[in-house]
């Protein structure tokens, strides 16, 4: 396993982004939500992304490093580009949705690149649980695209 925590600390670092950036636009989203339901959703999905940062930070602090505070500048663009999105097509939750499963595709193949890297048993494990965690945040949100979509 890798005993160079610079590695695990960057690999870590970089989830860190991901989980901010999944914060950020979670709660975007959740501002442009029409159904009650959705905002509710996307509150959650915020949240979780917020405690997945704060539980890689610690880790990050247990392995000397410094954690990083915020997210990636491609997430801000993200982040940018679902108010230009939202606000071009009427902040519907259909035009939300799709940018959601758009951001939790980069979630997902970011916690892929993560578990490609030799990482610690614990915090192998801590990253492969975010990871699941992701997918479910992709899939529920790509289940109620498809939904909306049908209807």
């Amino acid at each position: 396993m890798a005993t160079d925590n610079d590695d695990v600390i960057d690999t870590l670092n970089d989830l860190i982004e991901t989980s901010r950036d999944g914060e950020y636009g979670f709660r975007t989203s959740a501002e442009h939500a029409q159904s009650s339901e959705l905002k509710t959703m996307l509150m959650r999905h915020a949240e979780e992304c917020r405690s997945a940062a704060q539980e890689l930070m610690a880790l990050v602090r247990q392995l000397g490093g410094k954690a990083e505070e915020s997210g990636s500048v491609s997430g801000a663009l993200h982040r940018g580009w679902v108010s230009v999105r939202s606000a071009l097509s009427g902040h519907t939750d259909q035009a939300t949705l799709d940018e959601c499963e758009r951001g939790e595709d980069v979630a997902v193949a970011s916690y892929r690149k993560a578990l490609k890297q030799e990482l610690p048993a614990a915090i192998r494990s801590v990253v492969e649980r975010q990871a699941q965690g992701a997918q479910r945040n992709h899939d529920q949100i790509k289940a109620l695209r498809d939904a909306i979509k049908k209807a």
